[in-house]
């Protein structure tokens, strides 16, 4: 894919995480199909962490060959920074701010070379387009989790079976 290939996709996505992640009540905010299991809460969260602090942070210590990463645990912090008390539509919004900024600032950058690199401590040389790439893949793993977890709590709300007509997931 060509980089404003990738940009556009990661525009349009906001669309896509807008039409999946809004509506939704405080208990289906929370609505989990088991305890080691995200619900939309500590998704939302933990892509507003990673918009602000992972891909376009480290997007742009590539570009400046900076290889002096600051620490992350997105695993870690869904405790350590109380997801589950946080308001689900402040978050969200928060999220759509801050991705209107990232490509706001992906639209108005000059890169002569995508190819640079910079030597990460667990992945070795990574490129700034390999980075980019990868900020991509992270929207379609979450979107493809949202609605996992959309179906199921669609699925728990009736009784086993009833959703056999519309097809094996």
């Amino acid at each position: 894919m060509q980089v404003n290939e990738i940009i556009n996709q990661l525009d349009l996505n906001y669309k896509v995480f807008d039409s999946l992640l809004s509506n939704h009540t405080l208990e289906q905010s929370k609505w989990k199909p088991s305890e080691d299991k995200w619900c939309l809460l500590e998704i939302v969260n933990h892509l507003y962490d990673e918009e602000r602090e992972d891909f376009r942070a480290r997007l742009g210590k590539i570009l400046h060959q900076d290889s002096e990463w600051d620490p992350i645990d997105p695993e870690g912090w869904v405790a350590s920074r109380k997801y589950m008390e946080r308001d689900y539509s402040l978050t969200l919004k928060s999220f759509f701010d801050e991705r209107k900024k990232s490509i706001e600032w992906l639209k108005n950058l000059r890169v002569d070379n995508w190819n640079v690199k910079v030597v990460h401590p667990k992945q070795g040389e990574f490129a700034a387009y390999e980075m980019l790439c990868n900020w991509l893949a992270h929207d379609y793993l979450h979107i493809r989790q949202i609605i996992r977890l959309k179906y199921q709590m669609l699925e728990a709300a009736l009784k086993p079976g009833e959703l056999e007509y519309a097809g094996k997931w």
